[in-house]
């Protein structure tokens, strides 16, 4: 049911999700020199909605289930963002998940801004009834702040396209209009495009291929370790073993599973995964040693690490025992500020989450426009398409951190901030 594997948060209290995000919105803004009402004007979310929803259970109990939606920004357009269901969801981590599509939006250059939705829950602890009721209250609490040229829902951890095709439906049914823009990631059937499933998973390695290609270097026979395989890992593992590399270790909540011969087939993993739920039980179909401690993947050493399940995972009490010569972002928020600092002084690069893991928006976004045309396009175009936006993204990232002398991911900000400071200024304040 999961579309992410998930590994359990870390936050404090003094030290939230969205205030990590915000202090890298801060170094980006000093380097632009933004004034305090360029920054007031696009730092804080828009809108933040809270709902408790009153759900029908199997045995007839009605239980309260709290969900979030949040509009971080709409200066560039509407606000697009996933649907996530997970038991540790809170409003401060959906505000920040909203506050990152609202730059990574920016920064690949699609007309949208950033938004998010949450609910707290286990989705493996409900039946498909119940996880149905639930997501159809969920999006008739919030009709009135959704909508194809609003607020545009997407599949996040813990959600699916049969969850978004539930969302359709129940947005269909209250607005009595075939709006299929209304959500993306939704099957094929119910006008979904081709290539959105392991987006997000092909731009990690798009970007992957761009880095290395820009310090000339071979992909091929490159070493790679994937924390979380759900959707995000999984693709990306996939994508990266066709383009050459050799799959070290995956992991996801049951543990690390580590071949010595660095030879993981994806297939293989995904296959076990799909009919298992888990990679519980993959060291006994596939020559890997499992490690119990999941985390420990993140201290392999490898060429590349891709840290794909959720934020908060490299830390500044377990950055120095990172290895790996470079940092794929495909989860969002998985390296915090402190740790973050480390690895620059270290000098291993990171890609940052708002530049790599950008592929599902973006398909997300090409799908809208398919929704919007009536016009429906090959997975080739798609690929093609993503591939384009994902290579310029990158290379004015590059060209950014390489003329101002900072790393990738304060280079992403820069570019992302400015664009979307140019839109709200351009757009003038209503008042």
């Amino acid at each position: 049911m999961s579309a992410e594997s998930a590994v359990g948060h870390t936050t404090t209290p003094s030290q939230t999700v969205f205030a990590a995000a915000e202090r890298f919105f801060d170094d980006a803004a000093a380097i632009l020199n933004l004034n305090l009402n360029q920054i007031a004007i696009v730092k804080k979310p828009r809108r933040s909605v809270i709902v408790q929803m009153p759900v029908f259970m199997d045995d007839g109990r009605i239980q309260l289930f709290e969900g979030f939606r949040v509009l971080h920004n709409k200066a560039r357009g509407p606000g697009k963002g996933g649907i996530r269901f997970h038991p540790d969801v809170t409003l401060d981590e959906v505000q920040a998940l909203a506050f990152w599509m609202t730059f990574k939006c920016a920064v690949v250059g699609i007309p949208m801004g950033g938004a998010k939705g949450g609910v707290v829950c286990d989705p493996s602890k409900l039946s498909n009834r119940e996880l149905e009721n639930l997501t159809r209250r969920y999006v008739a609490e919030l009709y009135d702040v959704l909508g194809p040229d609003v607020d545009i829902p997407a599949p996040d951890v813990g959600t699916n396209p049969q969850v978004m095709g539930w969302v359709l439906d129940t947005y269909l049914m209250h607005s009595r209009k075939h709006q299929p823009g209304i959500v993306t990631g939704k099957s094929i059937e119910l006008e979904g495009s081709e290539g959105r499933l392991g987006a997000t998973g092909r731009g990690v390695e798009y970007c992957v291929r761009r880095f290395y290609k820009h310090v000339g270097k071979d992909l091929r026979g490159q070493t790679v370790a994937v924390q979380g395989f759900g959707n995000v890992g999984s693709f990306s593992a996939l994508f990266l073993h066709q383009d050459g590399c050799r799959i070290a270790a995956i992991s996801d909540v049951t543990g690390a599973y580590v071949s010595d011969s660095a030879d993981i087939d994806p297939h293989l993993a995904m296959e076990h995964v799909r009919k298992r739920r888990s990679l519980d039980g993959f060291e006994r179909v596939a020559k890997v040693r499992k490690l119990a401690n999941p985390r420990e993947i993140l201290e392999l050493d490898v060429e590349v690490l891709v840290p794909a399940a959720l934020e908060n995972q490299i830390l500044a009490d377990n950055v120095r025992k990172v290895r790996a010569r470079l940092i794929a972002e495909g989860a969002n928020g998985p390296t915090n500020y402190e740790a973050d600092k480390n690895l620059a002084e270290r000098g291993i690069p990171v890609i940052p989450d708002i530049l790599c893991n950008a592929g599902g928006v973006t398909v997300s976004y090409l799908e809208w426009v398919q929704n919007r045309m009536g016009l429906y396009w090959s997975e080739a175009r798609v690929n093609a398409d993503l591939e384009e936006i994902m290579n310029r993204a990158f290379d004015s990232v590059w060209l950014c951190a390489q003329e101002r002398k900072i790393s990738l991911r304060l280079a992403a900000y820069v570019v992302a901030i400015q664009r979307v400071v140019i839109a709200s200024e351009l757009r003038g304040l209503y008042h």
